[in-house]
């Protein structure tokens, strides 16, 4: 396979991957940590109604979403590419803090998790999947 085309399917293959991760976590998030009493999470309005009853520990699953998700589709994007390994599993990292970045605007949160979000879930853990690629 020409390495052009190996390179493209990583990357795609990668964010498919991170994004099953992540809406896997948050799908199951519900289950092990339930919602505030009174807190509407089926819709983006009564999310953002209810945010301020949220405690940190209603946070810990979208975090390891965002980081486990990035991590997942980076280390299969490394895995997958031909060349350039790293620079593929950041490319994840940096697309899907994209999408982090985008969630900021869209759903109001506290700004330690915003923090904690953009800068501890999304390129470190590119970065980590990228490096334990590099090492099988």
């Amino acid at each position: 396979m020409q390495p052009i085309i190996r390179n493209i399917l990583a990357v795609v293959a990668g964010i498919i991957l991170g994004s099953i991760v992540n809406m896997g976590l948050i799908m199951i998030s519900g289950s092990i940590i339930p919602p505030p009493e009174g807190a509407d999470v089926t819709t983006e309005e009564g999310l953002k109604a209810s945010m301020h009853l949220f405690q940190p520990r209603h946070f810990i699953f979208p975090f390891l979403a965002h980081a486990l998700g990035t991590l997942a589709g980076a280390f299969l994007a490394a895995k997958l590419a031909a060349n350039h390994k790293m620079r593929f599993a950041l490319s994840i990292g940096v697309f899907f803090l994209l999408g982090g970045i985008a969630s900021v605007f869209m759903l109001p949160s506290p700004m330690w998790f915003t923090l904690l979000d953009l800068f501890g879930a999304y390129i470190p853990m590119a970065y980590l999947a990228g490096r334990k690629a590099f090492n099988e």
